[in-house]
């Protein structure tokens, strides 16, 4: 029997696979910890878990853990890919209707007296249908928004990386911004994408354009956006994750024809189950010496 720390609540579905082993809150005397992205784990803290075998995490973005500290102790990190990718796609859609039709700043009207009844001009948003979607980052997930824009007949054009070979690839950031009537990002934090969408990249931008980001927070400079906002060169934003959670700048607090909601992408019973599940399906994999498919360091178990 091992321990196994989970640092936060899970639902109780998702511990079935790690029966037989002890699960506790607390100790460093543990095999295998389940963590989520608030945790971080350098290699200070991962020094405190001398027997430590395997680190699952119940997200798929994994920038809160230091990879290369963790390979050197041999120490296994796990992700969950895949089992989030359609709910998460699904709020990022979302939030470009919401954004683009500002859905926002029209319910704040009616809950605080402001709407005074029809009128032919008021509340003006953009069109979705038929508008150009500039998806920044074409994995699973931003691919699932691809999907989802067919059915608004909407032009999709990605970036990514590497070139796909696919209709619709735009190798230069700068050219799709232009272009894009909707940015939705989707790329993974990393040194090159941290304020990949600063005050340059935002000034690109139609004046017209609608930015959505579901992907990591300091994908884009806040103050940045918040600024092209107050000063009507970005017409709405829709934004999930912030660059300081669970912190959001004031400025972009106070700015107009913004969504704004606190981290729920893959927010529904059925998903963080799903999530949780994967997790510890990859710490139980590791201790009984098996490699997990989700395993980003496979190298330390051969």
């Amino acid at each position: 029997m091992a321990r196994i720390l989970l640092t936060t609540e899970l639902p109780p579905a998702a511990t079935d696979q790690l029966s037989g082993h002890e699960l506790v809150a607390a100790g460093t005397d543990v095999r295998g910890i389940v963590c989520q992205l608030t945790d971080r784990f350098d290699a200070d803290t991962l020094a405190r878990y001398p027997e430590l075998r395997v680190l699952a995490t119940v997200s798929v973005g994994f920038d809160h853990i230091d990879i290369g500290a963790a390979t050197a102790r041999g120490v296994a990190v796990c992700n969950t890919p895949g089992v989030l990718d359609e709910t998460t796609a699904d709020l990022a859609f979302g939030l470009i209707i919401a954004a683009s039709r500002l859905f926002a700043t029209r319910e704040a009207d009616l809950r605080t007296g402001r709407w005074t009844g029809f009128g032919l001009l008021d509340g003006l948003g953009r069109d979705v249908q038929g508008a150009t979607l500039g998806v920044v980052g074409y994995g699973r997930i931003g691919r699932a928004v691809a999907r989802r824009a067919a059915g608004f007949d909407m032009v999709v054009l990605h970036n990514a990386r590497r070139p796909t070979g696919e209709r619709g690839f735009v190798a230069d950031l700068d050219e799709l911004l232009a272009e894009a009537d909707v940015v939705s990002l989707h790329v993974p934090l990393t040194t090159e994408t941290r304020h990949l969408i600063d005050r340059r990249r935002l000034a690109v931008m139609k004046p017209t354009a609608v930015l959505v980001n579901t992907a990591r927070g300091p994908v884009v400079d806040e103050e940045a956006l918040a600024e092209a906002l107050e000063q009507g060169r970005l017409f709405a934003a829709g934004l999930d994750v912030y660059e300081h959670e669970p912190a959001v700048h004031p400025r972009l607090l106070a700015a107009p024809r913004t969504v704004l909601l606190p981290h729920v992408g893959s927010a529904t019973v059925d998903t963080r189950t799903a999530m949780a599940r994967l997790a510890c399906e990859g710490v139980r994999a590791v201790l009984a010496g098996e490699i997990p498919p989700t395993c980003l360091n496979p190298e330390v178990l051969a």
